[in-house]
């Protein structure tokens, strides 16, 4: 009977959970559950759709290993018991945005670049400490530990909780990470795999020598759950699609989702003190400096509705319209923007003429606004001596003709789009199969498109809008 391992991915809108063959790879069975929207949600959401994803994949009893890899940042605060203290603050809640500003104030932003691989912004895990100190004082002080969303929903299935709700009980000093995950909270140093204390204490506006902070476990290191199985330490949601495709040196990762991401795998880490590069770790023992940007695959979806068609047929318009879109310019940050940093932001139409004003035009500007905000962050990259051979297009927007057709206008290198897959919860699934059997799987996507590297006015005209 072959080896089962389960990989989940806890994403901002649902959960999904992949079950594969540990010798092979194969894909045997999964199940998906939907996540509420909004920028705070009660974990306990989270939890529901993890344990209604697993039923539908047919459950975890033949399983040997899993692990759970999920969207970054978030801030899921205990209390002593085991009991969440308040909804959970998500990557994209922007409240905490004046909270990184004096963060970064209070040190200085080379410091910060030096100790923790990256410069506060509203969506890192300090900021919505901080903000929690002052807004909520009386919460705040009840915080006995400090947990990422991958962290508590492992340590939940492990079998761990409050005293009435979990057999084992509130066992905090239980709690586990990796050091992914760990790289975007702005107290870890990614480069000494240590928990920085002392910024810590400064986001809480108290000592937080006693906060329990998760253990944090390299990539083939694993614990127990309550029925004995294996289970790997986890991942940031990047880190995971990264493993999920079997990227190396060279591969630049870039999707298009509810955020946009560009990373890269290195081996050595990278600092930026503009902020624009965080320099996270990966989930393989390396590092992935890592941009991202707010505004994505929505923009595309807005740009469709107001178009009234559907994204085949918004492909098929901007297909239709020159590189460049005749001078039309998207700015897209609809939803303010992390990258650059400007949370009050709103998005711009620029150069519009009688006859740039068409409804090609539109649609591909569109596109062009949302893929060259993501080449600026390549760019920054390149700067930090980062290198790029190709990038590996994912995410559901990758699915588009005219996204994959950009892409290789504003690059600048040969665009991979692998076949359509969930690859943060193969990237767990690959990581729980490390875990295993002490060996990193070999395990790599089929490609579904290739596209050579060209030229496009669009970025010089974006350029000149920033």
């Amino acid at each position: 009977m072959p080896h089962l391992i389960a990989g989940v991915d806890s994403s901002t809108q649902s959960c999904k959970v992949i079950i594969r063959d540990a010798d092979s790879g194969a894909v045997v069975r999964s199940g998906r559950a939907s996540h509420p929207d909004g920028t705070e949600v009660d974990p306990a959401h989270w939890w529901r759709a993890l344990q209604g994803a697993i039923a539908e994949a047919g459950g975890l009893d033949d399983v040997a290993a899993w692990s759970i890899a999920g969207q970054q940042h978030g801030l899921v605060a205990l209390d002593a018991d085991g009991r969440v203290i308040r909804d959970s603050l998500l990557w994209n809640d922007t409240r905490s945005a004046e909270a990184a500003v004096d963060l970064t104030a209070a040190i200085g932003a080379d410091a910060y670049a030096e100790r923790t691989g990256v410069v506060p912004v509203a969506s890192f895990t300090a900021t919505k400490v901080r903000w929690l100190a002052d807004a909520e004082p009386e919460r705040a002080a009840r915080i006995a530990a400090i947990a990422l969303p991958h962290d508590w929903l492992t340590w939940r299935l492990r079998g761990f909780g409050p005293a009435d709700e979990a057999a084992l009980g509130p066992q905090l000093d239980e709690l586990i990470t990796d050091r992914s995950d760990a790289s975007g909270t702005a107290y870890f140093n990614s480069s000494t795999n240590e928990y920085d204390r002392d910024l810590l204490s400064l986001a809480l506006r108290r000592e937080a020598a006693e906060v329990i902070l998760p253990r944090v476990l390299g990539p083939s290191e694993s614990v127990t759950d309550h029925a004995g199985r294996t289970v790997a330490p986890g991942a940031g949601d990047n880190a995971g699609a990264a493993l999920g495709m079997g990227a190396r040196g060279g591969d630049i990762g870039v999707s298009i989702g509810t955020s946009g991401t560009v990373f890269a795998v290195t081996d050595q880490p990278t600092r930026d003190e503009t902020g624009t590069v965080a320099g996270f770790a990966d989930a393989a023992g390396g590092f992935l400096p890592i941009v991202t940007t707010l505004n994505a695959a929505r923009v595309i979806d807005t740009a469709a509705a107001l178009l009234a068609v559907d994204h085949a047929a918004l492909s098929d318009l901007a297909l239709a319209a020159e590189p460049g879109s005749g001078g039309l310019v998207l700015q897209p940050w609809f939803e303010g923007e992390r990258t650059p940093n400007r949370p009050d932001a709103t998005a711009t139409l620029f150069g519009m003429t009688l006859a740039s004003a068409t409804r090609e035009n539109f649609a591909r500007a569109t596109i062009e606004g949302v893929l060259c905000g993501l080449a600026e962050g390549l760019d920054a990259m390149r700067a930090l001596g980062v290198e790029a051979k190709r990038v590996l297009l994912t995410g559901g927007a990758a699915q588009s003709p005219a996204v994959r057709q950009i892409a290789s206008e504003v690059f600048g290198v040969t665009v991979v789009v692998p076949d359509p897959g969930e690859y943060v919860a193969l990237g767990a699934a690959t990581q729980a199969a490390w875990a295993l059997t002490g060996e990193r799987p070999n395990w790599k996507p089929t490609t579904l498109a290739e596209l050579p590297p060209s030229t496009s006015p669009a970025r010089d005209a974006y350029r000149a809008h920033l």
